[in-house]
């Protein structure tokens, strides 16, 4: 696939991208991370500037999109929400009007998907959702890349989440494997279920490439999985439900022996961060032989860069 059909696009969750299409920016990661590895230097954002406008806290999605954009000659402006109008005296329509007018693209890490979609609306310029309640999409994609960096091509693979099955990575993840071919297998408590509209979009897609949709409160489907992978059992925002999800969530904690009930000894480990060892993956896990999230945590910054370079960059 040619790359100049993802010029200028936005990224706002997987659900707008072909198969194709993904597969074109998990190889171009794979590219400017070899490019990386050999330290090479290129400055194809040279000119280039991204509002990264940040309601959450973040440590890797900040890192990740600061360091490509240096790396590659261009500059990223960190904008806290809260030391800006938005929102506030300042409507996000005519917010999203100005950063269109003075930068190249915009990255949002917040709450709420509407306001990813209403800066794309409104700026004219491509938009980046580094994190919303209800999406993950770059998380996902260096999901999909440690996957391949592992076990080869990703269509036909197993990968279980086992945890919140309603939070925006599980939820990216069922979107991405059911577009890719990967077998998705949610492992949650019955009223932590996915969304089920959701469910039947990803069924749909699923259909088309092959790929099985699980949804179950049964630990032993893990049974022959390539990766397992939880995350945080209260995101930001649910602080107050912290007690109430500890209780809900401990049998379905990543332990080793959960690792054990795929059968094999190669199932990797993976973990969007930060992990609380002791509550959502045991503390042998997530630093043993089977981790892969120092891998994974790396290839945000290679997925990223690739987004924003097919986007925005000067190729």
């Amino acid at each position: 696939m040619n790359m100049n059909a993802l010029k200028g696009r936005s990224l706002l969750t997987w659900l707008d991208f072909t198969a194709d299409e993904i597969l074109c920016y998990l190889e171009f990661s794979k590219k400017v991370k070899d490019e990386a590895k050999r330290g090479e230097l290129k400055q194809r954002f040279l000119g280039k500037t991204v509002a990264l406008l940040f309601e959450k806290h973040s440590t890797r999605t900040r890192c990740a999109f600061e360091t490509a954009l240096a790396e590659e000659g261009g500059r990223g402006i960190f904008l806290a929400m809260a030391d800006t109008h938005i929102g506030v005296e300042e409507s996000v329509a005519d917010s999203a009007r100005v950063f269109g007018r003075m930068f190249s693209a915009i990255e949002f890490r917040g709450f709420k998907q509407s306001m990813a979609e209403d800066l794309a609306k409104y700026s004219g310029i491509p938009v980046f959702n580094g994190l919303t309640d209800e999406f993950h999409p770059t998380q996902v994609l260096a999901d999909i890349m440690t996957l391949e960096e592992n076990f080869g091509p990703c269509k036909g693979r197993k990968l279980c989440f086992s945890g919140d099955g309603r939070n925006n990575v599980a939820r990216s993840l069922m979107v991405i494997c059911s577009k890719l071919g990967v077998n998705f297998t949610v492992v949650t408590p019955q009223n932590l279920n996915p969304d089920p509209v959701l469910v039947a979009k990803c069924e749909g897609f699923a259909k088309d490439s092959g790929a099985k949709i699980v949804i179950t409160d049964r630990t032993d489907a893990v049974e022959g999985a390539d990766a397992i992978y939880t995350d945080v059992w209260a995101s930001m925002g649910e602080e107050a439900k912290k007690k109430e999800r500890v209780e809900l969530l401990r049998p379905y904690q990543v332990n080793q022996a959960l690792m054990d009930k795929t059968g094999r000894g190669d199932t990797i480990f993976l973990h969007c961060l930060p992990a609380i060892r002791g509550e959502d993956v045991s503390a042998d896990v997530i630093d043993g032989g089977q981790s892969r999230v120092w891998d994974e945590a790396e290839n945000r910054k290679h997925t990223i860069k690739a987004i924003m370079l097919a986007s925005i960059g000067n190729l």
